[in-house]
């Protein structure tokens, strides 16, 4: 029986509230579900790797990246940041990319460029999943994850903002690990699924 660790990151969550890692891994989840088939896949921000081991059995191939270099990723891994550089990947071949606690950390002024870069090499018909924590949730948040916490939206704003660049976008309500449709003000965590490259 092998033994896989959790990479530092999600160790020290699973430490500090376990809850937390399980809230984190349900978000995974629902990727791994909806990109479940998908040839070529890139995780944006994918950290220490630990929530893209529940997407790599479910897809082809895995390509992770990040502004840090870690070790413990499942698959291809490619360091950059993608407010700057766009991936290693040529324009057409990726059949879906995913971000989840990414945009709410870069600035409105490159929040479109860091966009455009995820969406860089999608297909014509390829998926994109972006993951924050709702606006409304900040009132309840801590000073330090406030602090960092720059971008986070509201339904309509994550909305506009996908439509920018997908001509379909459906967004999804999260308490915990529940995913909804209920009243979006009180939802915690946003979840984005777009398709349609525009």
């Amino acid at each position: 029986m092998s033994v896989v660790e959790l990479g530092a990151m999600h160790a020290a969550s699973f430490a500090e509230d376990p809850k937390h890692l399980l809230f984190v891994l349900a978000r995974y989840h629902f990727v791994a579900r909806m990109l479940q088939g998908r040839s070529l896949v890139l995780e944006v921000g994918c950290g220490d790797g630990t929530g893209a081991r529940l997407v790599a059995p479910h897809v082809g191939a895995l390509i992770g990246m990040d502004v840090m270099r870690y070790h413990s990723f499942p698959g291809v891994f490619e360091q950059g940041d993608i407010r700057y550089d766009t991936p290693d990947i040529t324009r057409g071949e990726l059949d879906a990319v995913y971000a989840l606690d990414v945009l709410e950390h870069i600035d409105r002024s490159h929040e479109d460029q860091a966009l455009a870069n995820m969406t860089h090499s999608l297909k014509p018909d390829g998926v994109c999943i972006i993951g924050m924590p709702s606006l409304e949730s900040q009132a309840y948040a801590s000073e330090n994850s406030r602090r960092e916490h720059i971008n986070c939206k509201t339904e309509p704003a994550l909305r506009q903002t996908m439509t920018k660049f997908f001509r379909n976008v459906f967004v999804f309500g999260m308490q915990d690990a529940t995913l909804h449709t209920g009243f979006s003000g009180m939802a915690h965590y946003r979840l984005a699924l777009c398709a349609g490259l525009k």
